[in-house]
């Protein structure tokens, strides 16, 4: 039942910014966190950046600091990834989680000139 579907992936040259969605359906989204993880071709997936229940407390990967922002419309059982300052080394499929250990289904963000 519970299901998450991501949106607002694609191309942007470096330099550049992209927001990413996850609405999120089947449970009491605002009772808990939800976090941000990617993963690079021939990578293991690693964690971007998390939001607690409230979105009174945010966390980031050292990687991402300063230029990506995680924020939550618990309204709209939405959590979304502000993406700026792209770098090529941010091109990944970014997937969202709960707190709880369910998981979208990734969207490609692709960083190139």
């Amino acid at each position: 039942e519970v299901q998450m579907v991501e949106f607002g992936g694609g191309l942007v040259q470096p330099g550049g910014s992209l927001r990413l969605s996850c609405a999120a359906s089947g449970f009491t989204f605002s009772s808990y966190g939800m976090s941000w993880y990617r993963q690079a071709p021939g990578k293991e997936r690693e964690y971007v950046a998390a939001i607690s229940g409230n979105a009174g407390t945010t966390n980031y990967a050292d990687s991402v600091k300063g230029r990506f922002t995680i924020s939550r419309d618990n309204a709209k059982n939405t959590v979304f990834l502000q993406m700026n300052n792209l770098k090529p080394e941010d091109t990944a499929v970014y997937y969202c989680r709960t707190s709880s250990g369910f998981w979208g289904q990734g969207t490609q963000v692709t960083v190139s000139s």
